[in-house]
């Protein structure tokens, strides 16, 4: 089959991104089974998209997985504000009814606060409704485990198997599972976030700061809010805080989808600005003069702070800028990185006693709350960092060491040998260091180049990390070049 390559030229983050596209017929259903979860497209064809009789079977491999692994009849679930989240949530409560178990819903929440929840219910697992960045056509069910941490990927692949024989054991009329409506997680969550001992309540306070926030029409306009007035802030300039679920620009919070929060931060003189995604488990920042601090720097920042009162190590992804392990090695830790994928990030952060991890998708994870990326929890520490930093937003990024990130992605097509392209990449770049934990990464001394297929979405991703804009992108379309050129050979 004859394919048709476009290469296109994004600005972001002023950097020159290149994207391969991979041209065919439009196909707007997508159903994602994967260590994230089950996440897909609204409507369709069953199988095709996330349509209420998908929801309904992996709710019930779900819940049967769970009542087989935990013998706990008993799950939290919460929700985004999505549009599709009502009726989602109907049909899960209903499923997880039908099996027999006792539903904790906490209705409008957030992916932290769930985590948070399950444990303290002594829940035998928990479900969050909510496809994270992902536009508002999409929805998904996120899937915890009893300790409220994501189901490993052997788990996820005991409950597809489940789902795919479907053969599941409903419950008699008088042994349907019982329903509480808990709203009690907004404040638990906040407490939690203020009892932390490196979230140090009266230096923010006394710094009074001016803050912008963009929550972008989700439950961030609940919980960001409220937190910043716990945290002593006083000056909050919202943006986009009704939780309607009507996003009003893309919801993942990268630079080109920030420039209302950057001159809204701007006009009002504001200290910062603080945006986070649908389900507030990522967070980003903007700068006093509007530009960005980046997604990448957020865990960076966090880190930095955490490691200089609690020194250990520390763990990113390997797609996350280097900056961490830079800044980890000149405090005395040690930096190790995961597989992409929160799961894989907690796994390495256990095996190595790491005291903070996460994502450079502004993911923060820190074990002394929980093993979940929390966006209030960045927000408590990162005020606290700034706070005592006594100097601008701009000045903190500034003292960071300066990489830059090209992010690039190539779309599926049935036809796709992922496999087989990689191993020819593979071995193209046979003399430089490689890993291929998660796809494949390449190393040249401080630069490198990271192939993967996305756990969300159906693309293939490029990241390449150099010291100057211009080096990551000649990496990129280096790399780019050499797909280009494979795939004419197939």
């Amino acid at each position: 089959m004859m394919l048709i390559l476009r290469l296109r030229a994004l600005k972001i983050n002023h950097s020159v991104l290149f994207l391969l596209f991979l041209e065919k017929k439009p196909n707007n259903l997508t159903l994602i089974k994967s260590i994230s979860g089950i996440r897909g497209t609204i409507g369709g064809i069953a199988g095709n998209g996330l349509t209420p009789i998908d929801i309904v079977k992996f709710t019930a491999a779900y819940g049967s997985w769970i009542i087989n692994k935990t013998n706990i009849k008993k799950i939290v679930v919460g929700r985004d504000a999505r549009i599709s989240g009502e009726m989602v949530n109907h049909l899960v409560i209903g499923t997880l009814q039908g099996l027999g178990i006792e539903v904790v819903d906490l209705g409008l929440s957030t992916t932290p606060t769930v985590e948070i929840a399950v444990p303290l219910e002594k829940a035998g697992g928990g479900i969050i409704l909510t496809a994270s960045h992902n536009p508002k056509q999409w929805n998904a069910l996120k899937l915890l485990n009893e300790r409220g941490e994501f189901i490993s990927d052997a788990d996820g692949k005991e409950l597809l198997d489940i789902a795919e024989k479907a053969e599941f054991s409903f419950a008699d009329v008088d042994d349907l599972g019982k329903v509480t409506n808990n709203d009690t997680y907004l404040q638990k969550h906040i407490d939690a976030v203020l009892a932390l001992p490196l979230v140090d309540v009266e230096a923010i306070r006394a710094a009074n700061f001016k803050i912008a926030i963009d929550c972008v029409n989700s439950t961030g306009g609940i919980f960001v809010p409220a937190l910043l007035k716990a945290l002593g802030v006083e000056t909050v300039y919202e943006l986009y805080c009704t939780p309607d679920g009507h996003f009003p620009h893309n919801p993942e919070p990268l630079p080109e989808n920030l420039t209302e929060i950057a001159k809204l931060v701007k006009e009002k003189n504001a200290d910062l600005g603080i945006v986070v995604d649908p389900d507030v488990d990522r967070l980003a920042f903007v700068c006093e003069d509007g530009g960005m601090f980046g997604e990448e720097y957020t865990l960076v920042a966090v880190a930095d702070y955490v490691i200089k009162n609690t020194p250990g190590n520390t763990v990113s992804n390997l797609s996350s800028t280097r900056a961490l392990r830079d800044v980890t090695e000149r405090a005395g830790g040690e930096y190790n990185a995961s597989a992409v994928g929160e799961v894989n990030v907690v796994n390495q952060m256990k095996a190595t006693n790491a005291v903070i991890g996460g994502e450079g998708n502004g993911g923060i994870i820190y074990p002394e709350s929980h093993y979940g990326r929390d966006a209030l929890v960045g927000i408590g520490l990162f005020l606290t960092h700034l706070a005592k930093f006594g100097k601008s937003v701009s000045l903190l990024r500034s003292s960071y060491p300066a990489y830059y990130i090209s992010k690039n992605k190539i779309t599926l097509t049935p036809e796709m040998d992922i496999d087989a392209l990689l191993l020819k990449v593979q071995e193209k770049y046979k003399n430089q260091p490689t890993s291929t934990i998660d796809g494949l990464k390449i190393e040249f001394d401080k630069e490198w180049v990271h192939l993967r297929r996305s756990n969300t979405e159906p693309i293939i991703r490029i990241y390449s990390e150099a010291g100057s804009e211009t080096v990551a992108e000649n990496l990129a379309s280096k790399i780019i070049s050499d797909i280009k050129e494979i795939l004419k050979l197939n």
